[in-house]
Formats: structure tokens, sequence, C-alpha cells
């Protein structure tokens, strides 16, 4: 199909084999990498991965991944549908495992001929919450975080948080460049990665914050290094050097942070790569909030929020924020600086 950019290893049995589907964003494609692990430990599967072409690079060397399948954005806004019939019939004989609930995955299931299972989404749960903030909607949205409810595709009860943190497989080679480029750019320890972008502007600190956090940190005698995708990289305005913004790939980002005793973040995909590679996280949450189930889950990780009865006001923090962001501008540099202490 050349339409797919796909990876390829030796396939095992078709009894030990299935299908995954999960696109949308990179946080969400992480949080799938924990749960495929568990599977392979108690069920002895692989997996094909069915995702977005953009997606390839974290889930490359996972143990419990056979090949992976990246679908082009071009396909899939244009004729998914024909694209769901060759995948149908490729993988046909197959167990699919539908990690997205969408009408996308949907339409594939329709298609496919062999069993389909789905992870409860909770979706009517999130709607009662959000518009009502009804307690048997939360309740059920805080018995399980999002990897737990993946799990549930498959297993009748989630297995604990701590069983599914996520997972990226980084070789020596490319640990060890990532600790090159910190010694040519005389980078130090201890080393806090930062990451100030946010898809959605209500789930950005300000940008005031950022720049006071690093002035912070050089005070304290810990080095800082920035990273993410943005079109306007504004630390960069204070130090060219220790800026990696669009500097670094996928991978090569995974590898900096692994490097660093810490990491700080907004409720973002970075921030589960920080898991990914046990680096600990200082998250900062507004608009968003536990009940939908995306707060990191390292042993060390600290989360840092104010209690304010508007929060959460939307799932992803598309809209803005009811508070006028107070539920971010509220914590403080300061703040920041004394959760790291405490890790």
């Amino acid at each position: 199909m050349s339409h797919y950019r796909n990876s390829q290893k030796n396939t095992p049995a078709l009894e030990n084999l299935a299908v995954v589907f999960r696109l949308s964003s990179l946080g969400d494609v992480m949080l799938t990498t924990g749960v495929l692990e568990h599977w392979r430990r108690t069920r002895g599967l692989r997996f094909i991965f069915l995702t977005k072409a953009d997606f390839l690079p974290l889930l490359s060397g996972h143990p419990a991944i056979e090949r992976i399948i990246g679908i082009d954005q071009k396909r899939l806004r244009g004729s998914w549908l024909s694209v769901a019939r060759e995948l149908a019939q490729e993988f046909r004989d197959l167990l699919l495992i539908d990690l997205h609930g969408t009408l996308r995955s949907r339409t594939l299931s329709w298609l496919w001929s062999g069993r389909v299972v789905r992870y409860p989404k909770y979706s009517l749960e999130r709607r009662l919450y959000m518009k009502w903030r009804q307690r048997s909607a939360e309740e059920t949205l805080l018995s399980a975080n999002v990897p737990q409810r993946y799990a549930l595709a498959m297993d009748n009860t989630a297995p604990p948080a701590d069983e599914l943190l996520p997972m990226i497989k980084l070789s020596n080679e490319e640990l060890d460049t990532a600790r090159f480029m910190l010694e040519e750019r005389k980078i130090r320890t201890p080393l806090v990665v930062l990451h100030p972008y946010a898809t959605h502007p209500s789930k950005a600190w300000p940008r005031e914050a950022w720049s006071t956090l690093a002035g912070l940190l050089w005070d304290m005698g810990w080095d800082w290094v920035a990273i993410g995708r943005d079109p306007n990289s504004f630390l960069r305005e204070i130090d060219t050097t220790r800026d990696l913004t669009n500097i670094t790939s996928l991978r090569q980002t995974c590898a900096v942070i692994s490097h660093a005793s810490a990491m700080v973040s907004g409720d973002s995909g970075p921030m589960h790569l920080a898991n990914a590679v046990g680096t600990p996280v200082v998250a900062l949450f507004g608009p968003t909030a536990r009940v939908w189930g995306f707060y990191p889950q390292g042993p060390d990780d600290i989360i840092l929020e104010r209690p304010m009865s508007c929060r959460p006001c939307s799932l992803h923090g598309k809209r803005r924020s009811n508070c006028g962001e107070k539920c971010l501008t509220g914590i403080t540099p300061q703040e920041v600086v004394k959760a790291l202490l405490d890790l």
C-alpha cells in the first residue's frame, strides 16, 4: 500500500497477533504504549499498530509491536473509507482493538470481519460531568485514568495505574547523541527541561512566568533547556544555546528529557514523553482536570493546580477558560521551584 509508511518485524502466529487502532494526538498515542506492554506480559500478545504517520518514531523499538502502519494525513482526510476497506481486507483474520472510538475507527470496525473490542470512552459520563458536575459520572471518570480505560478493552478490571506507564525504547546511540549535544552547548546538571508551549492557548502558562522560572533556575545553580514545537520560540530571547524548540526530532527530544533531573510542562503530549523515559514531571494544570484521566502517573510526579469550582471548563482546553486563565496564572514560578526542590 503506497500510502502507508510501515515498519515490520517477523510476524508471530496469528493467534498471538492483534491490530491496534489509535490516531489523534501525540499524548493519546503515547498513553497506549504501557498498555500494549501490559498485554504482552499478561496475554502474550504482539501488535500491528495503525496510527498517524507522524507518530511512527514514537513506537519504534517497542517490545510489543511487530509492525507500525502510519497513515498519511491526506488519506485520512480524503478517502478514509477506501483506506479502511484495504486495512480490513489485509488484516481480516486478526483481532481489532479500537482505542480511539471515533467515526473513523467505527467505520473500520463495521468493515472488519474478525473480532473487535473497544475501550470504554465514557463519553456520556464526560458530558454529564462537564454540564452538571454529576457525582456518579465523576466517580466513574475518577475510577480509571486513560491508560486504565484503554486496558479495559481487554481486561475485566483495570490494572494499577503504575503498571501502565508510557514507555519508549531509546538506543544507546540516541542517548549518547543527546548527551553530546548537551555537552557541546555547555549545559550542566542538574538539568530541568521546560516545555512552555500548548496546542490550545487556554492551557498555556504565561510566557513571562516561564522566563521568570528560567531565571530562578539560574539563581539556584540549575540549568535548563526548552523543547517542543512552536512558531514563536520566546525563550530563545533569553538564551539561544538552551532553546531547542523546533530543533530536535521526537526521539531526540525524548533522549534529551531522559538526561534531565525533572521536566516542567503544562497538560501536553511531551509531559507523557517524560513519563515514558522515567523523568519526573512538575505538571501545570488549568482548564483541564484529573477527571479527564490525563494526569501523569510517575512515582515522583507533582501536579500544580488551583482548586477552582469552574475547573474543568473544557475537555481539551480548546475553549477560553471561564476564569480568564486564573487557574493557570495563579500558579507562580516560585511554586514550581519549590516543587522541583521537593523532587
